[in-house]
This record gives C-alpha cells, structure tokens and sequence, in this order.
C-alpha cells in the first residue's frame, strides 16, 4: 500500500477516518485503469452523499456517477465539484441501492463504490447483488461498513459493558435498542457476502483501528501524533490480528 499523501491540514481528522480506504481505492483505480488501457474509468458511488470520496476520484480523471437518496447531499455534491473544477466529471442521481439498476445502466462500470451502505439497508445481500450488477467484467468493487467488533471495543471502553455483550452476540452486532445502526459485519461475513455475489475478494483491511480510541486532545496537542497515528492506521489496516476491533471494514473484490 502506497504511503503517500500524508494529513489534509485542512481536515487533519477527517483524513485519518478516510486515509486508508483512499490508499487501496486509489490503487485499484490505477491498476484496473492499466488494465483496461485507458485513462478515465467509469466511476459508480452508492450512497456517495456530498462527494467525499467521488470529487478526489473525478480530480483523477475519472468519470463518476454518485447514486444518493438525499436531495440535499446531492446539493452540496454539486457545489463541491464545482469548488473542485470536476462539475463535467461528476453526474448525481438520486435513487438508493433497492432500484440502482433502474437509475443506471447495468453492467457499465468499471469500478463501483459501496462506503456506509450495507449497514443501513433492510437487506445487505440484495443489495449488494445490485451494486455489482453494475460492474463490467474484470471491474473492482470498494466495499466499506461498520465492524462489529470496534462497536464492543468502544463500548466497553466507554464503561458500557452489558452493551458490549449484546453487540457480541447479537446476529447483527447492535448494542441495543437505542443503536442508530441496522448492521455491523464481521470481516468473514462481508467476505461472505462479496462471495455470494461472484465476486473475488482480493484484500480486507481495518479502518480506523486506533483513531476512534486515542483522545482527541492528544493528537491535536502532541507535535507529530497525527502524522504518526496515520502511519500506524495505514500499518495495521493490513494485518488480519486488527480486523476484529476496527470500527469499519473495507473489502476490495474484482469480477473475474
């Protein structure tokens, strides 16, 4: 994995929560780029939101088409490719997983981004059945959702031990009634899940194994511990014994 880029200075935490997703994706997009001999890919974002990850592919070069239910996020989407210089790279739709291949063309992308998705549907297996639908032969897909063991990490850490049993044993990792949360996912079950649909999972990695635990102050105040914890967010998102306490998952699949 690349270790390039370092900490937006504009939005230091922001950058530690996304750093590692963006590493593997921007890697994946050169390579399936490469693969394909051409230089702009075809870009699909589900449940893209305001373009957090949709305007840094489209400044790329890359052609993105971002798949939101909320018209206000398409909104702020719009105006943020357009601060962006990418407003002809980037097309907004709004729809949601249930109907995606109503509200764009099947089988037409080359890589499909699935980031916050799955833990909020009725039905994460359908729905990512339709999210790879939309994938050409030899695409790469991005999936990204709630761990379930950085949700009992948390809240044991937090002193709320009857709730951290209950995410342990619950079929779909919530802490109880008041969780905002649908779904969290074990690594084996979204590699189960990308599986189901054909495709190949090529990588998993934790995502913010640290970030979300150390105080805030301590980074904000200690010269360099935002630059050191990034570099060890990036070291141990690849090492399997940290899968099980990361906040979030994030698996990369290709379709053979």
């Amino acid at each position: 994995m690349s270790r390039e880029g370092g900490v937006d200075p504009i939005r230091p935490r922001a950058s530690l929560r996304t750093a590692v997703v963006w590493e593997v994706l921007r890697g994946a997009l050169e390579r399936r780029a490469k693969a394909a001999d051409r230089p702009e890919l075809d870009v699909l974002d589900t449940g893209g939101g305001t373009g957090n990850f949709a305007v840094p592919v489209a400044r790329l070069g890359h052609r993105v088409t971002v798949v939101d239910p909320s018209p206000d996020a398409l909104f702020a989407l719009e105006r943020r490719a357009a601060e962006a210089g990418v407003t002809d790279r980037v097309t907004g739709v709004q729809g949601d997983t249930h109907g995606l291949l109503g509200d764009v063309e099947p089988g037409a992308y080359d890589v499909v981004l699935c980031h916050g998705v799955l833990e909020y549907v009725d039905d994460p297996a359908e729905a990512l059945r339709n999210v790879v639908g939309a994938l050409r032969p030899g695409g790469s897909l991005s999936l990204l959702a709630a761990g379930r063991g950085g949700a009992v990490l948390a809240r044991a850490l937090a002193g709320h031990f009857a709730e951290a049993q209950y995410a342990l044993s619950d079929p779909d990792g919530r802490w109880g009634a008041g969780d905002s949360l649908p779904h969290r996912f074990t690594a084996e079950e979204l590699t189960g899940l990308v599986g189901g649909t054909g495709l190949r999972a090529t990588a998993v990695h934790g995502v913010r194994v640290f970030s979300d635990l150390v105080p805030g102050v301590l980074v904000d105040t200690e010269p360099g511990a935002l630059e050191a914890l990034l570099r060890l967010e990036l070291a141990a998102a690849e090492e399997p014994g940290f899968h099980a306490v990361a906040t979030q998952l994030h698996v990369l699949a290709e379709r053979d």
